[in-house]
């Protein structure tokens, strides 16, 4: 944040009053200083793709970075690692959607696209947890809600997505809870 109260991006740096100017160079950080983490990694990723021409790993990686920029503006800070993953892993969930929404139109170049950008974005998101650790969540999360039928639905199905924080595809753990409960 600069003096005015607004945000005008990570790599530009505003001094603030005289201290700054007297300070030494080694300890200013530099134009292209990005703070540490996923982010970091992102503009990484960014760079080596830009620099070896992968021209849709590039796009999928300006998309990604686009995207984290708007979330940042919507909640008006830099974001957290776990925002990150949150984020990253919207953005492939969308890849997904537009895949299989261009395969069904016949459009199979979009749809090997957006497929290849979803591959590309599936590093960022952590992996998934497995078929054996989602059902002995959904049984833990049943017992724990003492959800005894269908209308327990919300409640088992807020328990499973708040303790797999974005490692379980929200649409098969709602199919295994349904079959669970009996709906």
């Amino acid at each position: 944040m600069c003096q005015d109260g607004k945000r005008h991006g990570r790599s530009i740096l505003v001094a603030e009053g005289e201290d700054a100017s007297e300070s030494s160079a080694a300890e200013r950080p530099t134009r292209h200083h990005v703070p540490p983490g996923s982010l970091a990694r992102l503009v990484q990723e960014q760079r080596a793709a830009l620099k070896s021409s992968q021209k849709v790993r590039l796009s999928a990686l300006r998309m990604l970075s686009a995207a984290v920029t708007n979330r940042e503006v919507e909640v008006g800070r830099p974001l957290s690692d776990p925002e990150f993953v949150e984020v990253a892993t919207r953005e492939v969930k969308r890849r997904k959607e537009a895949a299989e929404a261009f395969a069904g139109a016949g459009r199979q170049d979009r749809a090997d696209t957006e497929r290849e950008e979803q591959t590309v974005l599936e590093e960022f998101v952590p992996e998934g947890i497995s078929e054996t650790e989602a059902e002995a969540l959904i049984d833990e999360a049943i017992s724990a809600t003492g959800a005894t039928g269908p209308g327990d639905l919300g409640k088992v199905m807020s328990y499973v997505m708040g303790k797999a924080k974005g490692r379980i595809d929200g649409k098969a753990a709602q199919t295994q809870v349904r079959a669970r409960l009996g709906s």
